[in-house]
């Protein structure tokens, strides 16, 4: 099968790292970006205006939306984000695909996943480093270069004047300017502007996202809360790639401009649909393209690879039974998913609906 991120705007799938791959975004966005300006400006459009492209799709374009169901179908274990997982001899585990957001559709948790993280012994979550804001803070201290531009370069170096100017009037919608942000990585800025306003303010005001909620309630109950990677194992994978693709992903985000609330409302449609599989292709069919050149080696790093780390740091937690995991939906589905990776490892895994 082709790769299918490959398939959808690089921009796009920026959004899709960080709201449905990425446990770190909200807490980097907030820690080292979001100013009170661009929280006040947050509050005034605190509502959340994206379209959901499927719903639209479905009604305006019948045959499109055909081809958009035949690729979803063709995705391994897209069309479920709670399974089950079974192997003789231990308990039974379970595993929740989550988004990072704090929008209450997706933090209130499935009748069934409630039970289960009730009942677990062990929750495990992507990293626990978010639940630490003074650890959060020394990793971004001791690697600045990480996040940062260290080498007396900076953004609008790398920019044409005409680039430089439709960042400009970007970032001004958002509350910000260019000298504001100008040592900070294309991506980091990338995700900030991928960020409805409506999922700003919301975490202005301190409401979580629901990994963190998941955390939160877990250790206000007793329970162990365990991580399968670490801040800098995530904050290094996504610094690798090359600084062509990143500022290629950040003016491709800068020209999708308001589009990106409809991204995100599509997800958080299809998430609540359990349709995850559909995501990639619902975006393909209503998004224009943007460049794949370096776009599988984004794939392999920050999805595929991270999926290998997280089965094999998960596996002996779910020998051991009992355990509640919760990750970003979009490592469960496709061939080299989450899901598959733990069949492979001997687990049952059967989806719970």
């Amino acid at each position: 099968m082709a790769s299918f991120l490959s398939l959808v705007h690089r921009s796009a799938a920026i959004a899709l790292w960080g709201l449905g791959a990425a446990n770190l975004l909200f807490f980097l966005v907030f820690l080292a970006v979001l100013t009170t300006a661009v929280q006040s400006r947050a509050a005034e459009t605190a509502a959340c205006s994206g379209m959901d492209l499927v719903e639209h799709l479905a009604g305006s374009d019948p045959a499109a939306m055909r081809r958009v169901e035949a690729a979803a179908a063709a995705i391994p274990n897209g069309r479920a984000i709670f399974w089950r997982i079974e192997k003789d001899g231990v308990a039974p585990s379970f595993l929740l695909g989550t988004m990072h957001v704090a929008d209450p559709r997706v933090v209130a948790l499935p009748t069934a996943a409630e039970a289960a993280l009730r009942e677990a012994a062990t929750v495990v979550i992507e990293t626990t480093d978010i639940l630490e804001p003074g650890r959060m803070l020394a990793v971004l201290a001791e690697h600045p270069d990480l996040t940062m531009f260290t080498d007396g370069t900076s953004l609008s170096s790398r920019l044409t004047g005409d680039q430089r100017r439709m960042l400009e009037t970007r970032l001004a919608a958002k509350g910000l300017n260019l000298n504001s942000v100008n040592k900070m990585k294309p991506w980091m800025l990338a995700t900030v502007l991928a960020t409805p306003a409506c999922e700003v303010a919301r975490r202005a005001t301190g409401e979580p996202v629901l990994d963190m909620k998941i955390a939160q309630e877990a250790k206000a109950a007793g329970k162990p809360v365990l991580g399968l990677e670490t801040a800098l194992d995530q904050l290094e994978a996504m610094a690798s790639l090359p600084m062509d693709f990143h500022l290629q992903a950040l003016l491709e985000t800068v020209a999708l401009a308001d589009q990106i609330d409809d991204v995100v409302e599509t997800m958080v449609g299809l998430y609540n649909r359990a349709e995850i599989g559909m995501i990639w292709a619902a975006l393909d069919e209503t998004l224009p393209h943007g460049s794949t050149d370096s776009y599988s080696e984004f794939e392999r790093v920050m999805v595929t690879a991270r999926n290998h780390t997280m089965a094999e740091r998960a596996a002996p937690l779910l020998e051991a039974g009992n355990a509640f995991l919760a990750v970003g939906a979009l490592h469960l589905p496709g061939e080299e998913g989450l899901v598959e990776l733990l069949r492979a490892r001997g687990f049952r895994l059967d989806a719970v609906h």
